[in-house]
Protein backbone atom coordinates (compact mmCIF):
# COMPACT_ATOMS: atom_id res chain seq x y z
CA UNK A 1 0.00 0.00 0.00
CA UNK A 2 0.99 3.05 -1.04
CA UNK A 3 2.08 6.10 1.97
CA UNK A 4 2.14 9.49 1.54
CA UNK A 5 5.19 11.06 3.21
CA UNK A 6 5.09 14.62 3.70
CA UNK A 7 8.03 16.32 5.37
CA UNK A 8 8.32 19.76 7.00
CA UNK A 9 10.89 22.49 6.72
CA UNK A 10 10.76 24.57 9.50
CA UNK A 11 10.40 22.38 12.64
CA UNK A 12 8.01 20.04 14.17
CA UNK A 13 5.10 22.43 14.33
CA UNK A 14 1.39 21.77 13.77
CA UNK A 15 1.73 25.28 11.77
CA UNK A 16 4.12 23.67 9.62
CA UNK A 17 2.41 20.06 9.12
CA UNK A 18 -0.81 21.78 8.06
CA UNK A 19 1.02 23.92 5.85
CA UNK A 20 2.51 20.74 3.98
CA UNK A 21 -0.62 19.37 3.51
CA UNK A 22 -2.52 22.43 2.54
CA UNK A 23 -0.65 22.93 -0.59
CA UNK A 24 -3.04 23.21 -3.58
CA UNK A 25 -1.27 20.43 -6.15
CA UNK A 26 -1.81 17.72 -3.71
CA UNK A 27 -4.93 15.15 -4.12
CA UNK A 28 -7.20 15.01 -1.15
CA UNK A 29 -5.71 12.73 0.92
CA UNK A 30 -6.65 10.80 4.49
CA UNK A 31 -4.25 11.70 7.47
CA UNK A 32 -3.87 8.40 9.75
CA UNK A 33 -0.44 9.22 11.73
CA UNK A 34 2.18 12.08 12.05
CA UNK A 35 5.91 10.91 12.93
CA UNK A 36 8.56 12.77 14.46
CA UNK A 37 11.84 11.58 15.66
CA UNK A 38 14.83 9.74 14.73
CA UNK A 39 12.64 7.37 12.21
CA UNK A 40 15.10 7.96 8.88
CA UNK A 41 16.74 10.42 6.60
CA UNK A 42 14.60 13.05 4.66
CA UNK A 43 16.25 16.40 2.94
CA UNK A 44 18.86 17.46 5.66
CA UNK A 45 20.41 14.55 6.26
CA UNK A 46 19.83 14.89 9.68
CA UNK A 47 18.88 11.29 11.55
CA UNK A 48 19.14 12.67 15.01
CA UNK A 49 15.32 13.76 15.42
CA UNK A 50 16.24 17.05 16.59
CA UNK A 51 16.35 18.63 12.98
CA UNK A 52 12.60 19.07 13.14
CA UNK A 53 11.82 15.95 10.71
CA UNK A 54 8.34 15.99 10.67
CA UNK A 55 6.55 12.86 8.32
CA UNK A 56 2.99 11.98 7.78
CA UNK A 57 1.63 9.08 7.03
CA UNK A 58 -1.39 9.54 4.56
CA UNK A 59 -3.57 7.59 2.46
CA UNK A 60 -5.06 9.13 -0.89
CA UNK A 61 -8.54 10.04 -0.13
CA UNK A 62 -11.12 9.70 -2.81
CA UNK A 63 -11.41 10.83 -6.03
CA UNK A 64 -13.93 12.62 -8.31
CA UNK A 65 -15.05 11.98 -12.00
CA UNK A 66 -13.87 11.14 -14.83
CA UNK A 67 -11.65 8.62 -13.18
CA UNK A 68 -9.50 8.35 -16.39
CA UNK A 69 -8.65 6.31 -19.37
CA UNK A 70 -10.86 2.68 -18.37
CA UNK A 71 -10.99 3.43 -15.17
CA UNK A 72 -14.76 4.95 -15.40
CA UNK A 73 -15.85 1.96 -17.39
CA UNK A 74 -15.09 -0.55 -15.19
CA UNK A 75 -16.33 1.06 -12.20
CA UNK A 76 -19.84 1.77 -13.98
CA UNK A 77 -20.28 -2.14 -15.13
CA UNK A 78 -19.59 -3.13 -11.80
CA UNK A 79 -21.55 -1.04 -10.46
CA UNK A 80 -24.32 -2.33 -12.92
CA UNK A 81 -23.59 -6.01 -12.23
CA UNK A 82 -24.13 -5.79 -8.31
CA UNK A 83 -27.36 -3.91 -8.96
CA UNK A 84 -28.67 -6.25 -10.78
CA UNK A 85 -27.78 -8.82 -8.13
CA UNK A 86 -29.88 -6.09 -5.57
CA UNK A 87 -26.67 -4.99 -4.05
CA UNK A 88 -26.60 -0.68 -4.12
CA UNK A 89 -22.67 -0.22 -5.33
CA UNK A 90 -22.34 2.26 -2.31
CA UNK A 91 -23.27 -0.43 -0.21
CA UNK A 92 -20.42 -2.78 -1.71
CA UNK A 93 -17.98 0.41 -2.09
CA UNK A 94 -16.73 2.30 0.34
CA UNK A 95 -14.65 4.80 -2.25
CA UNK A 96 -12.84 4.46 -5.47
CA UNK A 97 -9.15 5.79 -5.80
CA UNK A 98 -6.88 7.25 -8.48
CA UNK A 99 -3.45 7.78 -7.60
CA UNK A 100 -0.09 7.25 -9.27
CA UNK A 101 -1.86 5.76 -11.96
CA UNK A 102 -3.34 3.05 -10.45
CA UNK A 103 -7.00 2.39 -9.91
CA UNK A 104 -7.97 1.30 -6.14
CA UNK A 105 -11.97 0.30 -5.20
CA UNK A 106 -12.20 0.36 -1.73
CA UNK A 107 -14.73 -2.61 -0.49
CA UNK A 108 -16.90 -3.57 2.50
CA UNK A 109 -15.59 -6.75 3.40
CA UNK A 110 -19.30 -8.14 3.70
CA UNK A 111 -19.58 -7.42 -0.30
CA UNK A 112 -15.82 -8.98 -1.25
CA UNK A 113 -17.12 -11.92 -2.40
CA UNK A 114 -20.10 -10.57 -5.09
CA UNK A 115 -17.37 -7.83 -5.79
CA UNK A 116 -14.47 -10.20 -7.09
CA UNK A 117 -17.25 -12.80 -8.90
CA UNK A 118 -18.97 -9.66 -10.84
CA UNK A 119 -14.91 -8.72 -11.71
CA UNK A 120 -14.21 -12.37 -12.80
CA UNK A 121 -17.35 -13.43 -14.85
CA UNK A 122 -18.68 -10.61 -16.48
CA UNK A 123 -17.80 -10.81 -19.79
CA UNK A 124 -16.80 -7.08 -19.64
CA UNK A 125 -14.57 -7.40 -16.81
CA UNK A 126 -13.10 -10.57 -17.26
CA UNK A 127 -10.44 -10.18 -14.36
CA UNK A 128 -9.50 -14.12 -14.49
CA UNK A 129 -5.93 -13.20 -12.16
CA UNK A 130 -5.84 -12.36 -8.46
CA UNK A 131 -1.77 -11.87 -8.22
CA UNK A 132 -2.35 -12.69 -4.20
CA UNK A 133 -3.42 -10.53 -1.12
CA UNK A 134 -1.00 -8.30 0.42
CA UNK A 135 -1.67 -6.89 4.42
CA UNK A 136 -0.66 -3.93 5.77
CA UNK A 137 -0.94 -2.51 9.31
CA UNK A 138 -1.80 0.80 9.90
CA UNK A 139 -2.14 0.85 14.43
CA UNK A 140 -3.46 5.02 13.80
CA UNK A 141 -6.20 4.23 11.46
CA UNK A 142 -8.51 3.81 14.04
CA UNK A 143 -11.10 1.00 13.02
CA UNK A 144 -9.34 0.08 10.05
CA UNK A 145 -5.47 -0.87 11.45
CA UNK A 146 -5.33 -4.15 8.73
CA UNK A 147 -5.67 -3.70 5.06
CA UNK A 148 -5.81 -6.42 2.89
CA UNK A 149 -4.83 -5.17 -0.95
CA UNK A 150 -5.68 -7.39 -3.78
CA UNK A 151 -3.78 -6.53 -7.56
CA UNK A 152 -6.45 -8.33 -10.37
CA UNK A 153 -5.70 -8.48 -13.84
CA UNK A 154 -7.92 -9.13 -16.77
CA UNK A 155 -5.97 -10.83 -19.53
CA UNK A 156 -8.69 -10.28 -21.62
CA UNK A 157 -8.79 -6.95 -21.61
CA UNK A 158 -5.22 -6.02 -20.29
CA UNK A 159 -6.35 -4.31 -17.79
CA UNK A 160 -5.24 -4.00 -14.13
CA UNK A 161 -6.96 -2.47 -11.16
CA UNK A 162 -6.74 -3.11 -7.17
CA UNK A 163 -9.12 -4.04 -4.67
CA UNK A 164 -8.66 -2.90 -0.75
CA UNK A 165 -10.47 -3.88 2.62
CA UNK A 166 -10.07 -2.40 5.80
CA UNK A 167 -10.83 -4.26 9.04
CA UNK A 168 -9.97 -3.41 12.93
CA UNK A 169 -7.96 -5.07 14.87
CA UNK A 170 -10.45 -5.98 17.14
CA UNK A 171 -12.01 -7.84 14.91
CA UNK A 172 -9.79 -9.07 12.07
CA UNK A 173 -12.15 -11.21 9.79
CA UNK A 174 -11.97 -11.27 6.02
CA UNK A 175 -13.77 -13.31 3.75
CA UNK A 176 -11.56 -15.88 2.06
CA UNK A 177 -11.56 -15.56 -1.73
CA UNK A 178 -10.03 -18.85 -2.51
CA UNK A 179 -12.88 -19.97 -4.31
CA UNK A 180 -12.90 -18.14 -6.72
CA UNK A 181 -9.54 -17.54 -7.06
CA UNK A 182 -7.82 -20.45 -5.82
CA UNK A 183 -4.20 -19.88 -6.05
CA UNK A 184 -4.91 -17.18 -3.42
CA UNK A 185 -4.34 -20.04 -0.78
CA UNK A 186 -1.03 -19.27 0.16
CA UNK A 187 -0.86 -15.55 -0.13
CA UNK A 188 -3.94 -15.81 2.45
CA UNK A 189 -1.85 -18.00 4.52
CA UNK A 190 0.76 -15.59 4.27
CA UNK A 191 -0.89 -12.43 5.39
CA UNK A 192 -2.38 -14.13 8.58
CA UNK A 193 0.96 -15.63 9.30
CA UNK A 194 2.07 -11.93 9.11
CA UNK A 195 -0.73 -9.48 9.74
CA UNK A 196 -2.81 -11.66 11.87
CA UNK A 197 -5.47 -10.87 9.66
CA UNK A 198 -8.04 -14.40 9.37
CA UNK A 199 -9.74 -15.67 6.15
CA UNK A 200 -13.42 -17.16 6.72
CA UNK A 201 -14.13 -19.89 4.65
CA UNK A 202 -9.92 -20.55 4.03
CA UNK A 203 -9.55 -24.36 3.91
CA UNK A 204 -7.03 -24.85 5.98
CA UNK A 205 -5.83 -20.94 7.43
CA UNK A 206 -2.55 -22.28 8.89
CA UNK A 207 0.91 -20.27 9.23
CA UNK A 208 3.05 -20.84 6.32
CA UNK A 209 6.31 -19.23 7.19
CA UNK A 210 6.55 -19.06 10.80
CA UNK A 211 6.84 -22.19 13.21
CA UNK A 212 2.89 -23.25 14.16
CA UNK A 213 3.95 -22.12 17.85
CA UNK A 214 4.87 -18.80 16.86
CA UNK A 215 3.22 -16.18 19.10
CA UNK A 216 2.47 -12.67 17.16
CA UNK A 217 2.45 -11.71 13.69
CA UNK A 218 5.81 -10.30 13.09
CA UNK A 219 5.09 -7.86 9.81
CA UNK A 220 2.58 -5.62 12.33
CA UNK A 221 4.04 -2.11 13.24
CA UNK A 222 3.16 -3.31 16.75
CA UNK A 223 5.65 -6.26 16.97
CA UNK A 224 8.24 -5.79 19.07
CA UNK A 225 11.80 -5.42 17.22
CA UNK A 226 13.57 -8.45 19.10
CA UNK A 227 14.14 -11.76 17.83
CA UNK A 228 16.58 -14.90 17.85
CA UNK A 229 20.27 -15.31 18.01
CA UNK A 230 21.13 -17.17 14.83
CA UNK A 231 23.81 -18.80 14.23
CA UNK A 232 26.01 -18.54 10.90
CA UNK A 233 29.35 -20.40 9.89
CA UNK A 234 30.35 -20.87 13.49
CA UNK A 235 29.45 -17.13 14.70
CA UNK A 236 26.46 -15.81 16.19
CA UNK A 237 24.50 -13.31 15.06
CA UNK A 238 22.61 -11.41 17.94
CA UNK A 239 19.08 -10.51 18.02
CA UNK A 240 17.96 -6.71 16.46
CA UNK A 241 17.20 -5.53 20.16
CA UNK A 242 20.96 -6.67 21.30
CA UNK A 243 22.91 -4.91 18.58
CA UNK A 244 24.61 -1.33 18.57
CA UNK A 245 22.18 1.40 19.30
CA UNK A 246 22.42 4.33 18.02
CA UNK A 247 20.41 6.12 19.66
Amino acid sequence: MTEENVQSDGGATPENVEGALARPERAPIDIVDVRTGMFGVRGTGDTSGFGGLVRTVALPGPSERPYGGYFDEVVDILAEVLGEQGIAFDDAVEKVVVFRGELTIHVAREHLLAVVRALRDDQDLRFELCLGVNGVHYPNDTGRELHCIYPLNSVTHNRSIRLEVAVPDADPHVPSVVEVYPANDWHERETYDFFGVIFDGHPALTRIEMPDDWVGHPQRKDYPLGGIEVEFKGATIPAPDNRRSYS
